[in-house]
């Protein structure tokens, strides 16, 4: 009698099917971010919003993020016991870097506004844009965190931690674009802009330490 091989095919078929819903989570995000940032640098710059228009540059830079896990990703459904390679090693390194040089930028921007005492035109955009991010950001971590421990993938959990960065970064945009509404005090817009460099410095280091931990392994 013929042992019937549809466990371990169904098993096959499955991890199958989570590897790809893992590259389509990483795709979104990537396309996503670009949409995001070139509307956020848009009204951004056309409203004089300095937490908008980081807010834009952190989500261009978070597309480098979101390229180097879908390689990995791709790497995992093809090859599962492969190590990183030089590219997510450069990747994490020229994230990193970038992220590095968004905060300085955005420091010495907001202090220069403070000093100025420069207010934004208005800050309803970065409230609309905010929400429709801190949604979609919620989305696709509970995707990703389903799917990567459904993996067991340290690499896809990593990514959904990204992406709540995202999601911090989204509400610091919204109580800073809430608070200017608020108020019309402009060096709130300024604050917003500063705690967006403090996250985007703290992924850079992080950035960094995961290219080091890749570089050790």
């Amino acid at each position: 009698m013929k042992i019937p091989a549809e466990p371990a095919a169904g098993v096959l078929q499955s991890r199958v099917k989570l590897h790809k819903r893992a590259s389509l989570l990483a795709q979104i995000t990537i396309f996503y971010n670009l949409a995001e940032g070139m509307v956020s640098v848009f009204f951004g710059a056309e409203d004089e919003t300095l937490s908008l228009f980081g807010f834009g540059l952190d989500s261009f830079v978070e597309v480098l993020s979101g390229i180097g896990i879908w390689q990995m990703v791709r790497r995992m459904r093809h090859n599962p016991d492969a190590d990183p390679g030089q590219f997510e090693k450069r990747a994490l390194k020229i994230t990193g870097t970038a992220f590095y040089i968004l905060a300085v930028g955005l420091v010495l921007t907001a202090a220069i506004n403070l000093y100025q005492h420069h207010r934004p035109e208005t800050t309803f955009w970065g409230i609309v844009i905010a929400t429709v991010s801190i949604f979609t950001m919620l989305a696709l971590i509970h995707f990703k965190v389903k799917v990567g421990k459904q993996l067991n993938s340290d690499a896809i959990l990593e990514d959904a931690n990204c992406t709540k960065a995202c999601l911090y970064l989204s509400f610091t945009l919204l109580l800073a674009s809430v608070g200017f509404e608020l108020t019309g005090i402009g060096w709130i817009d300024a604050l917003g802009a500063i705690l967006i460099a403090a996250f985007s410095f703290r992924e850079g280091r992080e950035s960094f330490e995961k290219a080091r931990e890749a570089a050790r392994a």
